[in-house]
This record gives C-alpha cells, sequence and structure tokens, in this order.
C-alpha cells in the first residue's frame, strides 16, 4: 500500500487511514497493549495514517493512543497523526463547557493544538482538521493561528472536516487547506453531488471519508430498503471480484473516484483492517460502480 499525497503541496498519507474514535471509552476501552497491536497491524498493511478527535472518549482518547505510542518512540516517526478540534463538548473533563459549541477562536484552537501535543506525546501534528463549521468562524483569524502554529513546527499542515463547498472556499481563500474530511460511502452520496468532491477535484486535493461502511447502519440494519439494495448488487458483483466481501466493496466505491478519496476505517478489528486493506487491489469499472450508485439511489441516473 504506497501512500499518497493529500495534495500539490500536501503531506504523504496512507491511502486508508485507521479512525480511533471506537478505540476508546467511546468504544472498545482498549488497553495500550491493544491498542500499539492495531497500530502495528495498520502499518503492516500500509496504514500508517491516524485519525483522531480531542473530544472522542470524552477527551480521553487521545491520550489513550499516545500512552500506547509513548510505549514505543519509533511508532511516531512511521505515522501521520490527524487530530482535530473545535468542538466545545460538554462533559465532566470539561466542566468549564456549559453549552455544546463550535469554537474556532485562536484561544480555543492553540489550546486544543497544545492539550494534543501533550495528549499524544509527540512534538507535531501532521494534519490538524477543523472539526465542523463555526458560524462565528473569522477566517482571518483562524489563518493566523494556523500560520503561527506552523511557524512553530506544532501542526505541519491544515484542513476541515464536514464543511460545504462555500465554507472551505472562505478559509482556503485566506489560509491553504489540504483536505475536507466528510461523511460519504454508497449509504452517503452527498458529497458526490454537492459540489465536495468536485472541488477537491478543482484544487487536486484528496478528500478524506469518514463513516465509509456507513456508519455500522449497513451492518446492523439489514431489513434497511437502500441496505438490501446495495447488498444484492455485491452479491451480484463479487464473483467478478475474487469474491470479495461487502466492506471491501464498499471501501473500493470511494476508491474508485478520481477526486482519490481516503477512506477513514473506524474499527477496533485487527482482522477488519486486513481485509480492508484489499480493497485496494480491486478497480470496480465504470459499469460495476453504476450498479453501486443505482443500488443506492433506487433508481437509474437520468
Amino acid at each position: 500500500m504506497a501512500p499518497v499525497s493529500l495534495g500539490p503541496d500536501g503531506p504523504m498519507i496512507s491511502p486508508i487511514a485507521l479512525g480511533v474514535m471506537k478505540w476508546g471509552s467511546w468504544g472498545q476501552s482498549l488497553s495500550a497493549d491493544q491498542i500499539r497491536y492495531l497500530v502495528e497491524t495498520g502499518l503492516e498493511c500500509g496504514m500508517s495514517t491516524l485519525d483522531h478527535a480531542d473530544i472522542y472518549g470524552d477527551y480521553t482518547t487521545e491520550a489513550a493512543v499516545g500512552a500506547a505510542l509513548g510505549r514505543n518512540s519509533s511508532l511516531r516517526q512511521r505515522l501521520q497523526l490527524v487530530t482535530k478540534c473545535g468542538i466545545r463538548l460538554r462533559s465532566p473533563n470539561r466542566p468549564e463547557h456549559q453549552i455544546k459549541s463550535y469554537d474556532t477562536s485562536a484561544e480555543h484552537i492553540r489550546q486544543s493544538v497544545e492539550l494534543s501535543l501533550r495528549h499524544l506525546h509527540t512534538d507535531y501534528i501532521d494534519i490538524l482538521l477543523i472539526h465542523r463549521p463555526d458560524p462565528l468562524m473569522d477566517p482571518d483569524a483562524l489563518a493566523d493561528i494556523f500560520a503561527q502554529l506552523k511557524r512553530e513546527g506544532k501542526v505541519l499542515h491544515v484542513g476541515v472536516s464536514n464543511f460545504s463547498p462555500s465554507q472551505f472556499e472562505l478559509l482556503h481563500s485566506r489560509h491553504p487547506l489540504v483536505t475536507n474530511q466528510v461523511e460519504a460511502s454508497a449509504m452517503t452520496l452527498i458529497p458526490f453531488v454537492d459540489g465536495t468532491f468536485d472541488q477537491c477535484l478543482r484544487y487536486r486535493l484528496r478528500p478524506m471519508a469518514w463513516a465509509p461502511l456507513g456508519g455500522g447502519r449497513f451492518f446492523t440494519e439489514p431489513d434497511d430498503l437502500k441496505v438490501k439494495r446495495i447488498r444484492a448488487a455485491f452479491a451480484e458483483l463479487a464473483p467478478a471480484y475474487g469474491h470479495i466481501g461487502a466492506e471491501e466493496l464498499m471501501l473500493a466505491f470511494l476508491l474508485r473516484h478520481p477526486a482519490g478519496i481516503v477512506p477513514v476505517i473506524g474499527t477496533a478489528n485487527p482482522d477488519r483492517i486486513r481485509r480492508a486493506a484489499q480493497a485496494l487491489d480491486v478497480e470496480l469499472s465504470r459499469s460495476d460502480w453504476f450498479r453501486i450508485w443505482t443500488a443506492a439511489t433506487g433508481h437509474e441516473v437520468a
């Protein structure tokens, strides 16, 4: 699994990233040894990019992952750490947060970065993402703090998550962004049609996709009509691609797009990490890609 560039001046990352949200208290509550094993499994499969957010696990998962990385300093050198900030979550770990809100002020971004660096046991963050668009975002002030953090070597690149094309355009006009991480899968087609992926192609930037397997709904709601249609399409296609599984086909659907989508898989299962890597060997034909699209939408293209 060869690394890919997020853009003309962007960092090199793995073509599939590991999302850590479920590794902590919001999911499996893994031990440091278990986390290290998942990281090493990912590296063996060519997945060297870890996707974090400060709020995961009520502000505890970064520290849990950092404790695992801190036991082996050589691991950090082989990884690209992505983390997100900008959400003020109500939590016992942040008693000063009186209401869930967004905060892209310079003060909050700096404080968040300093805490992430400490929790992750690292001197720098490879890619910092603004987690959600903030209605009160001052793009000039945000660009200034980005520039300061980059000059200090604490953040190497910046991007956004869940931004609309117009919101991305605004901030990108003030400071270069390297990606927009959005929800996308055969279950969620919005970024394919709302201009998000078109914009990434325009700037030659790779988008990242969270919930690339449908956020679990694809596996937990078998009676859902969309799920049934997509599963039927996969059953028809699987023999032509070596009888691969539904997860690999879901990822292959994203990987086939010319924007170079980087799926962020949110599993704590090492076997699923290994299977996900097999999706890179699958290149869907145009007609088979549209079979999945048709199943997802429930109708033929116009």
